[in-house]
């Protein structure tokens, strides 16, 4: 029998977490490597998805200014104060994608900001996945500006955090 937790990331998860990454964001700029994916969840607030002891996937959030998020090319230097907490990253492994086990890390990390004392959660939708974000929540800022580096599809997106859910924000 499979046992699927979803748990606080480790210091002996990060190979696994970086091979996720790598492989999620084979041949686009989206690749950061795992120093720029370590100093982005130094302050954040990050879990993985752990099947019987093998990483299927991860979420890293880090406290960002709405409206502001990393840049792709360099690690993080400064620690945010914000009560906002930007969902920079999720990643299900290719063969378990479409089994609901990301929306289960989303909603595995806005339970955590609501008890952490967030109010709003963002992202920035990449690949095609803003359909994903919307029916978990997340509305569409397109007014936002974003850099090249995220690709021509990259969408700003947030939802509320509220107690017990989250609501578009």
């Amino acid at each position: 029998m499979r046992r699927d937790v979803i748990r606080g990331l480790t210091e002996a998860d990060w190979p696994q977490v970086a091979a996720l990454e790598a492989g999620a964001y084979a041949d686009t700029p989206l690749t950061e490597g795992e120093a720029a994916l370590r100093s982005r969840a130094a302050a954040g607030t990050c879990f993985v998805l752990d099947l019987d002891g093998r990483i299927a996937g991860y979420v890293l959030a880090l406290p960002y200014p709405m409206f502001r998020y990393p840049d792709l090319a360099r690690p993080e230097r400064v620690v945010h104060h914000s009560p906002n907490l930007h969902l920079h990253d999720l990643v299900v492994s290719a063969p378990l994608r479409r089994r609901g086990l990301g929306s289960a890390l989303v909603r595995h990390l806005t339970d955590a900001a609501g008890a952490r004392g967030f109010r709003t959660l963002s992202l920035i939708a990449v690949g095609g996945k803003e359909p994903f974000w919307r029916a978990n929540g997340y509305r569409a800022h397109r007014e936002a500006r974003l850099p090249a580096g995220y690709g021509s599809d990259a969408v700003y997106m947030s939802a509320q955090v509220t107690a017990g859910h989250r609501e578009a924000s």
